[in-house]
């Protein structure tokens, strides 16, 4: 209320002058929040938004490889599969539009010392799509079918293609990166291994895709897959020093970015999976040196317990994360919640594969429990992703990526 000495229109200005004096949280909800047309909302459709695909091209994935089987599984996860080439190409026809509509925006979404870092998820996506295609297209077709051929070598192509990319994108971003932005540590988040992660991803796809090829090109693919997975595991441990500092010096992150602390789950998770994928594409009479020393039974046992050497590390990232968010649940969406769902995906895949190398029944039957939980975290997440876009609460100014944290 004015005071006697003070009219209306002065009141009206004093309140504005407080209101922007005020510092600004990008997370709170203003409840005078004006409403916007879906048009300019697009300038914020950012790169994150293939956490999406990302995520969904885990889960399908994850239901091809399931251990105990009923009819219409592969149904459930083809319908996946084909759900997430939808979404996937929607998400590419938003990004067209957005960077059409907008001039300059391109060029500001991969530069962006935020933003940008979320590149990494487009070539997730892909790499999903690619396992996808294997488990649903490749794995359909009988050995002597005349189309098999063809396709099983599409694949190995796809798998050139994307490891040349993703180190591109490695080598590229980081050097951009480290020239053109400054990261506190103090600030560290998982996020910042996403360009990385692409390039690790190559281990995974060879682990999927070697075993059908002809052992011509298997061992290149393998050799290049092993690679792929040292380079992108090694840049995670020596982030992860970085990550404990961090929370041992400043504690947890805000808490609608806890969501985002399960990616450290998916190095070890994905690099456990990807050892026992291509140890056991390898041929039963691979002999390194032709000695009977280091042979495909020796290979496969150190795969294995590499493997659980890191599983256990991959749920102790799990547990961080997981008490972090009980802690503090967030109470706005971001598109950093489906971090819950694809590194716990990769970690789910890598359990099954340590049971059906163990022959061990109790973890497979986990590894199930496992898939029903994160199926319902992937709906959890899509209801509030939607809602999250109705509500104005993303893709809207001030509130995705494309700002600084």
């Amino acid at each position: 209320m004015p005071t006697p000495n003070e009219s209306p229109r002065d009141s009206i200005d004093l309140e504005k002058e407080k209101a922007a004096a005020e510092p600004h949280d990008p997370h709170k909800k203003d409840p005078n929040q004006p409403w916007m047309a879906f048009g300019p909302r697009l300038k914020h459709f950012t790169w994150a938004w293939y956490t999406l695909t990302m995520a969904t091209g885990g889960i399908s994935t994850l239901i091809a490889i399931q251990p105990h089987r009923f009819p219409g599984l592969i149904t459930i996860g083809a319908i996946f599969y084909i759900v997430n080439l939808f979404f996937f190409a929607i998400l590419g026809a938003c990004m067209v539009l957005r960077f059409t509509k907008f001039p300059g925006t391109f060029k500001e979404s991969v530069t962006h010392e935020r933003e940008a870092l979320f590149l990494g998820p487009f070539f997730l996506s892909i790499a999903t799509i690619i396992t996808g295609t294997q488990k649903y297209v490749v794995e359909s077709y009988e050995a002597n079918h005349p189309m098999r051929g063809w396709i099983v070598t599409s694949m190995a192509i796809a798998f050139w293609v994307y490891v040349f990319m993703t180190f591109c994108l490695a080598s590229f971003q980081y050097s951009f990166l480290f020239a053109k932005h400054t990261y506190l540590l103090t600030k560290f988040m998982p996020s910042w291994l996403l360009p990385i992660f692409p390039i690790m991803l190559g281990g995974t796809i060879a682990a999927v895709i070697a075993k059908d090829q002809p052992v011509s090109t298997r061992m290149p693919i393998i050799a290049a897959g092993l690679g792929c997975q040292g380079l992108g595991f090694t840049m995670s441990i020596i982030m992860y020093a970085h990550y404990i500092g961090r929370l041992m010096q400043v504690g947890y992150p805000n808490r609608e970015h806890r969501g985002a602390m399960f990616i450290g789950v998916g190095p070890p998770s994905f690099t456990a999976l990807a050892f026992i994928g291509m140890a056991n594409a390898l041929e039963d009479d691979f002999d390194l040196q032709g000695d009977g020393l280091i042979d495909a039974n020796v290979l496969r046992t150190l795969a294995i317990v590499t493997a659980l050497f890191l599983w256990v590390l991959a749920m102790w990232f799990f547990m961080i994360a997981f008490i972090a968010v009980l802690h503090s649940r967030p109470e706005y969406f971001h598109l950093g919640w489906w971090a819950m769902v694809f590194p716990n995906s990769g970690f789910i895949i890598a359990t099954i594969n340590i049971g059906n190398s163990l022959k061990d029944e109790v973890i497979l039957y986990v590894a199930n429990g496992l898939t029903i939980a994160i199926l319902c975290m992937w709906v959890f997440v899509l209801y509030h992703n939607i809602r999250a876009v109705v509500v104005q609460d993303i893709m809207y100014p001030g509130r995705d990526e494309d700002v600084e944290d």
